[in-house]
This record gives C-alpha cells, sequence and structure tokens, in this order.
C-alpha cells in the first residue's frame, strides 16, 4: 500500500471511529415520542433528515437517486406523499420549481412544516462567462461541506419546531453531523489552500460553491441547469483554455453522459498528444459506488487535489 492509498485508508477509519463515537453520546428518544413522516425532494436533504432524526423518523425522497434533478417533474402519486408528510423539506433557490407551483398551494393549508433549506444562505447568482448565460440563483449548496452544515441546521430546527418533546435528541445528533461537516470543510480548506492549477473542467458547472469557498474556477461544458447543447465552439474554447494553461484533468459526474467530456479529452489529446485524465467529481444527487453522501464528499476532495495538483 503507497503513502497515498494509506492516507485515504486512513481517514475513513477516523470518520468511522468519529461516526460510532458521535453514536454513543446521542440521547434516546422520549418515551412519549412521535415518529415524524418527513419526505424530502432528493437525496442529500434525505440523508441529512436520516443523520439528524434517527430512530425518530421515517424519510422519503420524491426524485429518484441519481437522477438529473433539474429535468425531473412530480406525478399525482408523489404530490400525494408530499401531502401526506409531516415535515416537508426542499433544497430551494429554483432546484425545484415545480414545488411552488405544484406542491406548495396543495400543502400549505394542512398543518405541517415546509421547510425550503436554502432560506437563511447568502445565494449566488448563477454563472455567467462567454459560453452559457445561466441567470437565476445557483442552487448547488449541498454540494459544499460549508453549506451543507447550514442545511443541516435548518432541519434539525425544522425538527425541533414539530416535535419539541425530543429537542435534546435531536440537537445532539444534529451537533455530531455539523462536526462531521465542520471537519470535512477544514479538510477541504486545508488540502486545496496550495495547489498548482486553479481551474477545473466538468461537465455542469455546479461547482461553484467549492470554488468560492476553496479557491479555483470552474469551467463548464454544460451550464448551470445542464439542459443545454455545447456548441463546437464552446469545446473549441476549452480546450484553448486547457492547452495555454497546462492543464490535462477532466471532471465527469456519473450522473451525465460522459459524450461531450470525452470529445473535450480528444480534442485536447489530438492537439497536444498528451493523455488526458477523466476524474469524477460527485454531485452526490444519491449513493454512488457504495458511498453514501458523506463519503462522495470525501472522495470528491481526494480527487480535487489530485486533479489541481495539490
Amino acid at each position: 500500500m503507497n503513502g497515498k492509498q494509506f492516507g485515504v485508508v486512513l481517514i475513513g477509519v477516523v470518520i468511522v471511529l468519529a461516526t460510532l463515537g458521535a453514536a454513543s453520546l446521542v440521547a434516546s428518544p422520549a418515551d412519549d415520542s412521535i415518529e415524524l413522516k418527513v419526505v424530502t425532494s432528493f437525496y442529500p436533504l434525505a440523508y441529512l433528515a436520516e443523520r439528524i432524526g434517527g430512530e425518530n423518523v421515517t424519510v422519503s425522497t420524491l426524485i429518484p437517486y441519481n437522477m438529473e434533478v433539474h429535468s425531473w417533474y412530480p406525478s399525482a402519486s408523489d404530490i400525494l406523499q408530499a401531502d401526506m408528510a409531516d415535515v416537508f423539506i426542499y433544497n430551494g433557490a429554483g432546484l425545484e420549481p415545480w414545488i411552488e407551483n405544484e406542491i406548495i398551494p396543495i400543502i400549505d393549508d394542512n398543518p405541517k412544516i415546509i421547510l425550503e433549506t436554502t432560506a437563511e444562505i447568502n445565494l449566488e447568482e448563477g454563472h455567467e462567462d462567454d459560453h452559457h448565460d445561466h441567470g437565476g440563483l445557483d442552487p448547488h449548496t449541498w454540494i459544499s461541506p460549508f453549506l451543507a452544515r447550514k442545511q443541516a441546521e435548518a432541519i434539525y430546527l425544522a425538527f425541533v419546531e414539530a416535535d419539541g418533546a425530543n429537542a435534546s435528541y435531536y440537537g445532539q445528533r444534529w451537533a455530531n453531523l455539523d462536526s462531521l461537516l465542520q471537519e470535512m470543510d477544514d479538510r477541504y480548506l486545508d488540502r486545496l489552500a496550495s495547489t498548482q492549477f486553479h481551474t477545473i473542467f466538468v461537465t455542469h458547472t455546479a461547482y461553484n460553491y467549492l470554488a468560492e469557498r476553496y479557491g479555483f474556477e470552474q469551467e463548464g461544458v454544460l451550464g448551470i441547469s445542464a439542459n443545454e447543447q455545447p456548441s463546437p465552439s464552446t469545446i473549441a474554447d476549452l480546450a484553448d483554455r486547457m492547452v495555454d494553461e497546462g492543464i490535462y484533468t477532466l471532471f465527469l459526474d456519473p450522473v451525465f453522459s460522459d459524450d461531450y467530456i470525452q470529445t473535450l479529452k480528444s480534442e485536447v489529446e489530438d492537439r497536444t498528444l498528451i493523455s488526458v485524465d477523466v476524474l469524477k467529481l460527485y454531485l452526490m444527487t444519491g449513493p454512488a459506488e457504495s458511498m453514501d453522501y458523506i463519503e462522495q464528499m470525501e472522495a470528491n476532495l481526494e480527487n480535487l487535489v489530485q486533479g489541481l495538483g495539490g
């Protein structure tokens, strides 16, 4: 086992031990506790809700795992599922426009909590460059451990509002999760502080919050909504920049087809005769390769360090 492999294994062991240790500090639910039915729009919020709610909640998601979130639309049964929730949780910031139009008007009159987890976050405008004019807000907050902490806190407060008898139980579980995300944020800050390169080339420009906090830029083949089709000039311009900056790494999220990334890879390789690596950068919209949300966040850090020359 080389040094790098040992380091990755060691980090994984630390995370497991920290999680097990934290679990031993969590209070039990109150004897008179109720089981909250929680419906979330998609996987990252479900993961956070389960970590905070523990055995006191049942959590389901509307959007199937690892589906392209921007293009999904609810069925009548999905709307009914949301209507039956005690707590309905969504991301907001324009990620799920159908919630404002199709779900909230139906469930808003019921005695339940509706939580937009980005409501108290200072959101960035969608990235604009020569290739894409996205407009609107960037909704991809959950990819950043720093902003995921804020979303987790909002979920914790919603659970306390819905089930005050278990405030201590939720509070301890949230504190353990918050500590884990804080440690992750600290590792991102430390390991990406001094890298050889400062730009990542990605399929989908979903990593603005990572780039802003950890000191790099992103350039995408697709825009922030991922619904655009790249033109030949977009591919050519991105290849120009990669060659000019001497960057020979591309990042692909497995949710998307690799067709456009492979086209860009071939363009750069044909010009330079230098092999271009393709690394994964997860959007974390579902479990991937046996990794949960936190483990994918860790994998993203390792691949960013490798791709940026850390």
